[in-house]
């Protein structure tokens, strides 16, 4: 095993000394469509890959083992962007926080969770567009479901602790992303659940190179991200399995992000 990923310096590359580029309208609009679109708005085509739709759903029923929760089990949706997986979360939790450190999109998920809906702009071509609704969740107790503006790499004092916690496509969008993971020790009950997926796009606009963990040499050999992970992580919680996830963004009807994530579930020792 390859030499642990250099620890990180606390006053070192905070989120908020950096620009956020999670507020613009465009991509509040895709994260939207990407979250609460129906398959045919978002693939309109036979031929596209449907199996990569309803990633925030997903990251909840294929990766959760909701044998494991009592009735009172709490849930943490780390990086909730716009807020799907975090009332998934809430049909198996009775209590849930999602947080993201975009203030438009929690908003957003905030006005979906109060109001049920929220109306938006999906870009089909140039300037064309078409408008549609975001809707919440049928069967989802909204009052289980909490939205706040926060940062991963450094969450308010007094959050207490989790038996889930859920960081989808996060990791590899932080400054300092093992600043991040050195703090769940202490959110996530012994025994409880941590799930982590993403397609470990790193890129020094984001993290700089040496604070990536994986994807790059490392003591002398090449090191991957879910090596990575395991460093970080290895004391702490132990790794469940790994699965494939791919999802699909689109940014115009004629082009979309295919990408394929790592899901990785981890159990609190």
């Amino acid at each position: 095993m390859s030499t642990a990923t250099p620890r990180v310096d606390p006053n070192a590359f905070s989120t908020s000394e950096r620009e956020n580029p999670y507020e613009s309208d465009r991509l509040l609009s895709e994260y939207l469509l990407f979250h609460y679109g129906e398959p045919s708005e978002v693939l309109p085509f036979e031929q596209g890959p449907v199996s990569a739709l309803g990633y925030p759903v997903r990251c909840v029923s294929e990766c959760l083992d909701a044998s494991r929760l009592g009735e009172s089990a709490r849930a943490l949706d780390l990086g909730c962007a716009v807020g799907r997986a975090t009332f998934e979360l809430a049909r198996v939790c009775q209590t849930v926080v999602g947080i993201d450190y975009s203030h438009r999109f929690v908003g957003a998920a905030e006005t979906i969770r109060t109001e049920g809906a929220l109306d938006y702009l999906r870009t089909d071509e140039g300037d064309l567009k078409t408008p549609l609704r975001a809707l919440r969740p049928e069967g989802v107790d909204p009052e289980r479901v909490h939205f706040e503006q926060g940062d991963a790499m450094g969450l308010r004092k007094g959050m207490g602790q989790f038996d889930v916690v859920l960081m989808a496509n996060l990791i590899d969008r932080l400054s300092a992303p093992l600043r991040c993971l050195e703090s769940l020790e202490a959110l996530v009950v012994p025994g409880g659940q941590l799930i982590v997926t993403s397609p470990y796009t790193w890129m020094q606009d984001y993290t700089p190179r040496e604070y990536w963990l994986g994807g790059r040499e490392n003591g002398g050999r090449s090191q991957s991200t879910l090596e990575g992970l395991e460093l970080a992580l290895g004391e702490s919680f132990a790794l469940v399995g790994t699965k494939d996830l791919p999802f699909l963004i689109r940014e115009h009807v004629r082009k979309y992000q295919w990408s394929m994530a790592q899901a990785s579930v981890w159990r609190r020792r």
